[in-house]
């Protein structure tokens, strides 16, 4: 099983991969969870301790130069497009109450058109973790499809984009949907983050009657304050706890 989430900055995303990865994980699947967003907070939402602490790998300026053959932020004619990632995860994974994480760190965007040794081994390391690793993969995304390829595109099972109420939040949900197609990315679907009334809930259908929702998770205070690194979000709302459950429920059964 394979799961990118996506959406506008701020809608919930990485709670969502965060309680998705603990459900599962307590449900008996091996998991492991990539956070590809490029303000990582994937390992506070999860409770690792030490979070500050974990080095993004597009930081770590000694294995991409190993790996590649060229330093980040050096110009290099001549790097390795497909370096040897094969056995990054076990060393550079940390792991916490069962779950496996990696962050991944930001990925350049070169307005000269150049390609950077760090996004070679970024790109050669998500395309592993996707289709070659026998296990539950969830990829908390920024707002877009960038550590996604073509080929990546294939192994993805589902591409989950989180939106809440809000006219920014639907437009970004269909510009997600546009480059997910753009690769190949076909099974799309939302879920629907901070819902405080019907109101909220009927907004949404009307606003995106061409998505499939997957469910509706309702506002709570004390998600927002897991958020602030209070407290894992596992420990929060067992309402959205229990909405988040049968959203994993749908998306195990393939529905």
């Amino acid at each position: 099983m394979k799961v990118a989430v996506s959406g506008k900055g701020g809608t919930g995303k990485t709670m969502l991969v965060a309680l998705l990865s603990t459900i599962l994980s307590e449900s008996g699947y091996s998991v492991l969870a990539i956070d590809a967003d490029p303000n990582p907070t994937l390992a506070i939402a999860l409770g690792f301790p030490g979070s500050e602490k974990i080095t993004p790998i597009s930081e770590m300026g000694d294995l991409i130069e190993e790996r590649t053959g060229a330093r980040p932020g050096q110009t290099a004619p001549y790097f390795k497009l497909n370096p040897r990632v094969d056995d990054i995860p076990e060393k550079h994974w940390v792991e916490h109450k069962g779950i496996r994480l990696m962050v991944m760190g930001r990925l350049r965007k070169g307005g000269s058109g150049c390609y950077c040794p760090e996004n070679a081994l970024l790109e050669a390391l998500v395309a592993h973790l996707l289709l070659k690793r026998d296990e539950v993969v969830i990829m908390d995304m920024e707002a877009g499809v960038e550590h996604l390829g073509r080929a990546t595109a294939k192994a993805v099972d589902e591409l989950i984009v989180v939106v809440e109420p809000g006219k920014g939040s639907v437009e970004t949900a269909y510009r997600i949907r546009e480059l997910a197609k753009d690769i190949g990315l076909e099974r799309i679907r939302v879920v629907a983050n901070k819902i405080r009334s019907e109101r909220d809930r009927d907004f949404l259908l009307a606003a995106m009657p061409d998505f499939e929702f997957l469910g509706f998770i309702p506002y709570d205070q004390s998600v927002i304050e897991a958020g602030l690194g209070s407290f894992p979000v596992s420990d929060s709302s067992s309402v959205v706890i229990g909405q988040v459950k049968d959203i994993a429920a749908r998306i195990r059964a393939g529905e």
